[in-house]
């Protein structure tokens, strides 16, 4: 929800929402449960007067509850507890550390996909010609989605006034608003990643126009300004990514003529109208990736220092198909060591990842922009925003379901003599508020942040996440991913459009 414009920039509040929340006193079902069953022995002990029995029982309980329902770092303590033996359990058995075919010297399929982790689970079938060019599909097989990627350019929105960030938000708004309402794709993902500036698309052009002729005085001139400027040069990247169910596309795709190209033109009637709705955030242009693109995305995603080669390549070799360059086979890093439980190393580079938290206060448009400020030459930050579109239905399930909640607990409250605090009665007007907002016709968008810092392996990692820490304090809280550091990299620095979990409760706090 927003607050009215006052003269001021738009406000957005209850962006917090905690997703999952218990009905039970806060409690899922499992939680409540377990904690009765902790407490049955001393309530046995208790009907007996065994009152000894009864205090060490009872201190069992009370320490188990708390071991149960009190959250650290996002996390309650049996959840670190089993997330811990199934990290070392991936450690000791060898199944994390990654070395690709191509790095062990084996011959593989140059269509075949070789990436680690919970990339693994990801296809890359080419779609039909589509405006030229053949479209790579990104089929996530574990949750059956299908979607495309696409590369844009924007000029960012830093330098622009509260007006024109209010209009692009509601252009935003309206875009996820339209998706939803087709009910085909229901997720969109929106990537930004600095990229530290080599300077080779500069190199290429001042070969091909560098006069003979030229004074050497001219000639040292440019190269110490070259040196001092390319070196602390940034460039920005910024990608999206839009797919849908398997169960959405069935229809149309058998309508389509069924298969991997049936799903793919059910997409393609889509992906104009995104990359129109795109057009009127002020993006540029809207490039939608073929196998080579989404290959060269996801490299330079593990290694920044490949895409000097890559972009060197394209400017002397140009490929207006798309359809030479990297191998999807590829695509992966060579080498990706057992990852660590606080950082993630590939490829000669070690990342840390977060997941960003709104703050209760609210945010304003473009208050992310912050943590893409780079503060040394050589790092690379990202972020990465992944929307889901609920359905008119689901979202209207939501909401009632989230207004009826907030009541009962009020009025359990008041029927007890307990006194509501201003957090409850808060919720209550946010739950009114939202369910007059989609029974107007507005849709409810689950949403989460990814955020991710990246230096070369022999940096001190922890230098570089404590500034991004820094540049996130008083605005957004950063909730670092421990034990899952690799999961969370591909959430926040590659665009495959993974990052939103379906199971409720996986990144929440």
């Amino acid at each position: 929800m927003s607050a009215p414009s006052t003269g001021g920039p738009r406000v957005y509040h209850g962006l917090a929402h905690r997703e999952g929340t218990g009905w039970i006193a806060g409690m899922t079902p499992v939680q409540a449960f377990l904690v009765i069953a902790a407490c049955v022995p001393a309530l046995l002990a208790m009907s007996r007067n065994r009152w000894s029995e009864t205090l060490g029982w009872g201190a069992f309980a009370a320490v188990v509850a708390v071991l149960i329902v009190v959250p650290v770092r996002g996390r309650p303590a049996f959840r670190w507890l089993a997330d811990l033996i199934m990290f070392q359990t991936g450690v000791l058995m060898r199944w994390s550390p990654w070395q690709s075919r191509a790095a062990a010297g084996l011959a593989g399929d140059r269509t075949e996909p070789d990436l680690p982790g919970v990339l693994s689970r990801l296809e890359f079938p080419d779609g039909p010609e589509f405006h030229g060019s053949r479209v790579c599909l990104i089929h996530d097989t574990a949750e059956g989605r299908w979607g495309a990627t696409a590369k844009l350019t924007h000029s960012g929105v830093g330098m622009l006034s509260d007006a024109e960030c209010e209009r692009l938000a509601g252009r935003l708004g309206s875009l996820l608003a339209a998706l939803g309402h087709r009910e085909v794709v229901d997720r969109v993902s929106l990537l930004v990643r600095t990229v530290p500036d080599d300077g080779t698309e500069y190199e290429v052009w001042r070969s091909r126009h560098e006069h003979p002729d030229a004074p050497d005085l001219a000639r040292r001139v440019t190269d110490e300004i070259d040196r001092d400027v390319a070196s602390v040069s940034v460039r920005t990247e910024l990608f999206v990514t839009v797919s849908g169910t398997e169960e959405a596309l069935r229809r149309p795709a058998k309508a389509a003529g069924g298969g991997v190209a049936g799903r793919a033109y059910a997409l393609y009637r889509l992906l104009e109208g995104v990359a129109d709705g795109l057009r009127g955030l002020g993006v540029q242009s809207v490039t939608w990736l073929t196998s080579t693109g989404v290959a060269e995305a996801i490299k330079t995603g593990f290694n920044p220092a490949t895409a000097g080669a890559l972009s060197y390549r394209h400017l002397v070799r140009p490929d207006a198909d798309g359809t030479v360059g990297l191998p999807i086979s590829q695509a992966g890093p060579a080498l990706a060591p057992a990852p660590a439980a606080r950082a993630y190393h590939h490829d000669g580079y070690s990342s840390v990842s977060y997941a960003v938290q709104p703050p209760e206060s609210g945010t304003i448009f473009g208050s992310l922009g912050p943590m893409l400020a780079v503060r040394t030459a050589g790092e690379r930050r990202t972020l990465q925003i992944h929307y889901e579109i609920l359905s008119q239905a689901a979202g209207a399930r939501v909401v009632r379901s989230d207004r009826f909640r907030h009541n009962v607990l009020i009025d359990a409250k008041a029927a007890r003599g307990f006194a509501t605090t201003e957090v409850d009665d808060r919720n209550r007007r946010g739950s009114r508020e939202q369910e007059a907002a989609v029974a107007a016709g507005h849709a409810v968008v689950r949403f989460t942040v990814a955020s991710s810092v990246t230096v070369p392996s022999d940096w001190n990692v922890e230098d570089h996440a404590a500034r991004l820490e820094n540049d996130s304090s008083g605005r957004f809280r950063l909730l670092r991913l421990e034990l899952a550091q690799d999961s969370a990299f591909v959430a926040a620095a590659l665009p495959v459009g993974i990052g939103l979990p379906r199971q409720k409760r996986a990144f929440d706090s």
